[in-house]
């Protein structure tokens, strides 16, 4: 038998469970490269992000890396682990920057299962809720959201 991958790409509705916990593995070290794309594609021109003689004379004395793109990488991290069987996301709520970002830094994630849920519509999904929090090399955490997705149910 032949196995490509998909089946261990995420999980079914029954895969989770409240209080479970997955740490996401491998982290991602943000270049300038990628912050700099990330604003100017996003159209973020703020001298926060892109300006580095305007950010030496800044409180944090170098660029900071655009928040959205934090919260991408951290969701990006999750995939894997959690909603790569996701039908869809549903909502994202109570993100928060908890610490700052630099351009070198390397993201880590984890994953805790907050509750699951079969959806009132149709019996063949569900709904899992999870929060996410990110990491700095340092274990500094830098990044907390919590988001719902649909995802479907175990085959029978």
């Amino acid at each position: 038998m032949i196995h490509d991958g998909r089946e261990a790409f995420g999980g079914y509705l029954e895969d989770f469970e409240p209080g479970q916990v997955f740490k996401h593995w491998p982290g991602k070290t943000i270049t300038e490269a990628d912050n700099h794309l990330f604003s100017l594609l996003t159209m973020n021109t703020s001298p926060l992000h892109i300006d580095e003689h305007y950010m030496s004379e800044h409180q944090y004395g170098q660029i900071l890396v655009v928040g959205p793109l934090v919260i991408s990488l951290v969701v990006g991290l999750s995939v894997r682990d959690t909603s790569g069987k996701a039908v869809a996301n549903l909502e994202y709520e109570k993100i928060t920057h908890d610490g700052p970002v630099f351009q070198g830094d390397t993201i880590y994630a984890e994953s805790e299962i907050l509750e699951t849920r079969e959806t009132r519509s149709r019996n063949d999904r569900g709904v899992v809720y999870l929060e996410s929090r990110g990491f700095n090399q340092r274990g500094e955490k830098v990044l907390t959201l919590r988001r719902r997705f649909l995802v479907p149910k175990r085959g029978e």
